[in-house]
């Protein structure tokens, strides 16, 4: 009954939203992935430079990577090509094209109405901007409540099953100790709060994605004269024009978009958590450096494992099996043994930096839920290495489809609170725009053009001394979108 009702959520009510609301997004924003996509590499420099005892928005940036690069770009990847052929790496494109404008609304919406928690940072997300925003209590504290549960608790079980076996299979270390000693590494992290979690990612997240990224581009330089004909078929075979693929064009649209939606997560309203925490001068300025995330993601990571896949000669239509597996033996099929290793230390890694993500997750739903308790923290730490320890040696398949299911419920919460949003969203980006047309390169965020919202005084207060000029935007074209 699970599996019935996950394949309707996610394989199609999930899908339709995504996409349908992401295609809404990237029309009334004009585009603002395009608009912005040579910014987005400048925003991206200037996001290292932090401010003194603040979280970066670079470190916000490579905590929501720790999560967004996760299993999904290795196993989902290739389940997608397992199961859709190539054709499903052109509609995890899309996905993530639309999925760009979706993931700069929410982060946008979650700096805007962000919170100062009293010990010099932030905290926010869904739950702060349905609560403030809509001023929807109860359906804020449903959120919470689906993110504590799906994020906190179930998924942390089920990546420590992935990387416990992972590693049984390449070097036969048993799941009950590799369990504890994750559990063990991971504790030492957790009791450093929200600052030591974004250290860890800021030296663990451009390691991994470098060197992932490296032996792939390796794999696909070696064979750089197949790469042209590799990319016409995946695009033949997204709309059923490679005879080798054609039965298997519902399949690509179906599981290039899920595949796609898992990976990079825009729109499910989990990145918006960890993007709030960051000090920027305006909200907007972190919405396009976590839509470059998104881009990051799927374009360039998920876009090297496929065509490590198709170009390895070890895959052909049909292909049973994992999505480990066959990246494993993909890579291995041209570098020979160690590439089966070198996925499984790559997946440990990515699935160690992914619950970090999904503690701070928890954490932050838990302290929406009941505020600063110092027992509560300590009662939800211990849990989630409890279940570290017991989901190393269990089959949670049961417990992944209740996962997916709330995760959906999830998301569906997320996209209607930003559909009715929208227009705080376009204000704040008409700011962003206006300012930078008039040449400032950093725009800083007035709150008092914003007086009709519920905002945090702390976090943003009125008239804001910048280190660059500042611009008077006309009052109308702050009410150009209302």
């Amino acid at each position: 009954m699970l599996e019935v009702i996950n394949d309707f959520l996610s394989g199609k009510v999930l899908i339709v939203l995504i996409v349908g609301l992401g295609t809404y997004f990237t029309l009334r924003s004009r585009f603002v992935q395009f608009r912005h996509f040579g910014h987005m590499f400048g925003v991206f420099k200037e996001s290292i430079r932090g401010q003194a005892g603040q979280l970066s928005s670079f470190q916000a940036l490579m905590l929501s990577l720790a999560g967004r690069v996760g299993a999904g770009n290795i196993a989902g990847v290739g389940i997608a090509v397992t199961l859709g052929g190539p054709g499903a790496v052109f509609w995890m494109w899309v996905t993530a094209l639309v999925g760009m404008s979706s993931s700069f609304f929410e982060c946008t919406l979650a700096q805007v109405y962000k919170r100062a928690d009293g010990d010099g940072l932030y905290r926010g997300g869904p739950a702060y901007y349905i609560e403030h925003g809509l001023k929807l209590r109860w359906m804020a504290m449903v959120f919470a409540v689906l993110l504590l549960v799906t994020y906190g608790f179930a998924f942390n079980g089920l990546q420590s099953f992935t990387v416990t076996h992972s590693l049984e299979n390449a070097f036969g270390l048993p799941v009950q100790y590799t369990g504890i000693g994750l559990a063990v590494l991971l504790g030492l992290v957790f009791i450093g709060g929200i600052k030591r979690i974004a250290s860890v990612s800021d030296l663990l997240v451009p390691v991994k994605t470098l060197v992932y990224i490296g032996v792939t581009l390796y794999v696909i330089f070696t064979q750089i004269e197949l790469v042209p004909g590799m990319l016409v078929t995946i695009v033949k075979s997204a709309f059923g024009l490679e005879p080798a693929f054609a039965g298997l064009l519902g399949s690509a649209i179906v599981m290039g978009v899920k595949r796609g939606v898992f990976a990079n997560e825009a729109g499910l309203g989990s990145a918006p958590n960890v993007a709030a925490v960051a000090a920027v001068k305006h909200p907007a300025a972190q919405g396009v450096v976590q839509a470059f995330s998104v881009f990051l993601d799927t374009f360039v990571i998920c876009t090297c494992t496929a065509l490590l896949i198709l170009l390895s000669g070890f895959y052909t239509p049909g292909f049973e099996g994992d999505g480990i597996v066959l990246t494993q033996n993909s890579l291995a099929a041209v570098v020979g043994d160690w590439g089966r290793i070198f996925v499984s230390v790559a997946l440990s890694l990515f699935v160690f930096t992914c619950i970090l993500y999904n503690y701070y997750l928890g954490e932050n739903a838990l302290q929406f839920l009941v505020g600063r308790s110092r027992a509560a923290l300590l009662g939800y730490r211990g849990l989630v290495l409890a279940l570290i320890c017991w989901g190393s040696m269990q089959n949670l398949g049961t417990v992944f489809a209740f996962a997916d299911i709330t995760m959906t419920c999830l998301a569906f919460v997320n996209l209607v609170a930003l559909a009715l949003l929208i227009k705080v969203g376009l204000r704040v980006m008409g700011d962003y725009d206006e300012q930078r047309k008039a040449g400032i390169d950093q725009p800083v965020f007035d709150s008092a053009k914003f007086a009709d919202l519920n905002l945090d005084r702390d976090a943003w207060p009125a008239n804001p001394a910048a280190d660059a000029p500042t611009v008077t935007v006309s009052h109308g074209l702050a009410q150009s979108h209302r």
